[in-house]
């Protein structure tokens, strides 16, 4: 394995030893052999290969004594700097962990700092000393030669070289020296801001010290987790996203920036070979390919940096047999050639609004053997800048010298910078919460729906608005809530497998299609790791996604889109990016096993585990709009993102007593009265029974039903019975929870998940936290998965085990 040591030592021997260039050129000219780049160009691009390597080798020894707190390199993928050049720097780009020449030429392009693509008139030579004149000491090399000034014509002169007449008469022909990085160039900057991440400053521009990433808003760059191709489902999101809102999709309104992403931007997503065969990463080509097949145009890069890991040649016969996607291939070790390439790929992408994959072969130095080095992509460009005669080797080995005394400089400064040292530094970003404002903006679309926007509304519902059509059940009251969420928030996209076509599996988005088009209700791909990418991706470009999985059971496999790239969005980026978002989820179980364990799930401990995740679960029709309400306006207004789970037993339930009593139904609220009947996030609702004085059961979902059932049959006893509905799982309704258990002293916690990690368990928590000291018990489902058929009764929550744990907790 090659050493940090060894590695620098060797670079720095092999530049030294590549001599003097035999004809010196003008860094303005292009290169010789009629390569894309011109010398400007290629000493630019070797300054942020550099810069790179360099941050790997201060990550190394900051971490040597403590102080650096993260050493993946990038050391042999540098070559990505030509492909950064080969874009624009307002060009979304999602970036793999060995990224850092691509981040740090990006920065130079946003400063301005790349030189122009086309290469520069050379300026007219003044008379007289002008050499002398514009060239200080030092600032540049001689050679001294017998010329006549007279004759300077017949002469053969290095190319961009001039002419300094001494005193005597005497003319020396002199060729300037490579100008010398400044101290606060854009490399440096670019530098400083990776150091700071490895050294978890407070002042690092991305995530503030919570996490290093390569992420800057100003830089059109979005943090990424970077977990085995885990950003890629947003990528296509976003490219989707992108070319929807190029074709007159209209964002939301809400009161966060949103990325200013110009109309013909392309999104870059870079990736490595071991990721290219992750499930994620395959799951996102295929979903591209889809849409390219069936004609929806998605324009997305994707860059796969590829040095070797796999299978010989793997790579390379699984991203070609990708349909519907364009396949460029390059050596990531030759900058002119990616270079080349790159352009020739982001160009495609961008005329033609297509996906298309760059094939980088690249080499992942300090991590494989001593062979690799030999593919050094800075020694290669290295070579290239002497060879076309722009620099000598012990110019570029000074200038690599130099720039690692101005990152050592730059790393002992960062050094000094405040750490985060409060929790509430922390999680400031994490999912701030804006009571006040989610409750304005349900209070503003309810006066638009009642006023300006009620010829719309009118028109929508057919002129039969869903106030009018009397009693509604669960499914329809979404239904309902759904249809006036997309007429207050244009950016609003419903989507999901078979939502519009046939109305989602169980028929909640039943017509909303026809009422709003193809643009906005539209269908996906069975796949849920790709409906929640799109969803990740619609978020960041302004819209207001909200996706439907089908079943509980099938978000499990995609619940690392959540977890660590939805939830992390404003943790890693300080709130300079969000991704607001609304996932649907019809699950929980029902009691007759319908189906089993395929469409009854009762596993909500992965939802409830992700720090500023909210979780709804509405059981009642009347709470279900304006708890959707209440999500649609938190992700607009905060970025939240939510997971409103729908229990399927409940959807077309119309009763709750008997047969026929449709107490299970409720009228839809009129846009007036929207605002008075608002829920909050984090607000419990009670139902008193009888005295309301002996006994309080906290329940969800179907709970709700059952236990209200149960407290029915207990106020037959005479027992009076308080029955709490949490509403939402995460966070937890606390000061609900314990002012309703202090009111009797008796608590029974009806939980329908499982008893090991189920939501009773975080009931319980908080009223030991609290200080809570009277009794409890709790009745909650079977550690088991849900069988089919009658079988399911064996292992859920039944009104019947309720009454009983009642009365035994009441026995005590």
């Amino acid at each position: 394995m090659t050493t940090p040591h060894d590695l620098d030592d060797r670079l720095r021997a092999e530049l030294a030893a590549l001599g003097a260039p035999d004809q010196r050129r003008d860094l303005g000219e292009p290169l010789p052999d009629g390569g894309p780049l011109t010398g400007a160009q290629a000493l630019a691009l070797f300054d942020a290969q550099v810069t790179s390597r360099l941050l790997d080798l201060a990550g190394r020894w900051l971490s040597g004594f403590g102080e650096g707190y993260f050493t993946v390199e990038s050391a042999g993928h540098e070559g990505d700097a030509a492909v950064a050049a080969a874009l624009r720097p307002t060009d979304p780009a999602l970036l793999h962990a060995r990224s850092g020449a691509f981040y740090c030429l990006r920065a130079a392009q946003a400063a301005g700092a790349f030189p122009a693509t086309s290469p520069q008139p050379e300026p007219e030579p003044k008379p007289g000393n002008s050499w002398s004149e514009s060239a200080p000491p030092g600032a540049v090399s001689h050679q001294d030669l017998d010329v006549d000034p007279g004759e300077t014509e017949a002469a053969s002169l290095p190319v961009g070289a001039g002419i300094v007449v001494d005193a005597d008469g005497d003319a020396t022909v002199v060729v300037p020296d490579l100008p010398q990085p400044a101290s606060d160039d854009a490399f440096a900057a670019a530098a400083r801001d990776v150091l700071r991440g490895i050294v978890a400053s407070a002042e690092e521009p991305a995530a503030g010290g919570r996490a290093k990433v390569f992420g800057r808003a100003d830089l059109a760059v979005v943090p990424t987790t970077s977990t085995a191709g885990s950003h890629l489902p947003r990528a296509v999101g976003l490219g989707l996203a992108l070319e929807r809102l190029r074709r007159g999709a209209r964002p939301t309104d809400g009161e966060a920036d949103t990325a200013p992403w110009p109309a013909d931007a392309v999104v870059v997503c870079s990736f490595d070979d071991a990721a290219a065969d992750h499930a994620t990463a395959t799951a996102a080509l295929n979903t591209t390919g889809w849409y390219d097949h069936t004609g929806l145009r998605i324009p997305v890069l994707f860059l796969c940096a590829d040095s070797g890991a796999s299978a010989e040649g793997w790579v390379a016969a699984t991203l070609r047999s990708r349909p519907g996607i364009r396949y460029f291939a390059a050596d990531g070790t030759d900058v002119a050639a990616t270079y080349r390439v790159a352009a020739e790929a982001a160009d495609w992408v961008r005329r033609q609004r297509r996906p298309a994959v760059l094939h980088l072969s690249t080499v992942r130095l300090m991590e494989q053997g001593d062979g690799d080095a030999a593919r050094d992509p800075l020694l290669a460009t290295a070579r290239l800048l002497v060879t076309s005669g722009y620099a000598g080797g012990e110019e570029l080995l000074a200038r690599y010298d130099e720039r690692g005394w101005q990152l050592r400089r730059v790393a002992e400064e960062v050094l000094d910078e405040p750490k985060l040292a409060s929790p509430v530094e922390i999680v400031r970003e994490l999912a701030p919460r804006r009571p006040v404002r989610v409750s304005r903006a349900v209070a503003e679309a309810a006066a638009h729906a009642a006023g300006p926007g009620a010829g719309a509304r009118a028109e929508a519902f057919g002129g039969k608005p869903p106030e009018l059509t009397g009693p509604l059940t669960l499914a329809q009251s979404i239904n309902a809530a759904l249809a006036d969420g997309m007429l207050d928030h244009p950016g609003t996209a419903v989507f999901g497998h078979e939502v519009a076509a046939r109305g989602g599996v169980y028929g909640v988005t039943e017509g909303l299609r026809d009422r709003f088009g193809a643009a906005r209700v539209f269908d996906t791909l069975p796949d849920e790791t790709s409906i929640l990418g799109l969803g990740l991706g619609a978020g960041l470009a302004g819209l207001l996604p909200v996706p439907e999985i089908r079943h509980l059971t099938l978000l499990h496999g995609a619940e690392d889109q959540l977890r660590g790239e939805a939830a992390t969005m404003r943790f890693l980026s300080r709130g300079a990016f969000r991704n607001p978002m609304v996932v649907r989820v019809p699950g929980l179980a029902s009691p007759d096993g319908l189906g089993g364990h395929d469409r009854n799930d009762d596993s909500l401990g992965a939802l409830r585990d992700v720090p500023g995740l909210v979780v709804a679960v509405p059981a009642r029709p009347d709470d279900a709009a304006p708890m959707l309400r209440t999500c649609l306006a938190a992700a607009r207004v905060d970025g939240s993102v939510c997971v409103f789970v729908e229990p399927i037993a409940l959807y077309h339930v119309r009763d709750l007593y008997t047969d026929g009593d449709d107490e299970w139904t409720a009228e839809y609220a009129e846009p007036g009265t929207w605002a008075d009947r608002h829920v909050p996030i984090g607000r419990a609702r009670v139902y008193g029974i009888g005295s309301a004085e002996d006994l309080t059961i906290i329940t969800f979902g179907n709970g709700v039903r059952m236990s209200l059932r149960a407290a029915a049959t207990l106020a037959g006893e005479g027992v009076g019975s308080r029955v709490v509905d949490l509403r939402w799982l995460a966070p937890l309704p606390v000061a609900d929870i314990i002012r309703e258990a202090s009111a009797t002293g008796r608590v029974l916690v009806v939980d329908e998940t499982r008893r090991t990690g189920g939501v009773g368990e975080g009931v319980l928590s908080a009223l030991v936290d609290t200080g809570y000291v009277g009794a409890a018990r709790r009745v909650a489902a079977l550690d088991s998965f849900v069988p089919l058929g009658p079988a399911a009764r064996q292992v859920l929550v039944s009104a019947e085990a309720i009454t009983q744990g009642a009365r035994t907790l009441l026995a005590r």
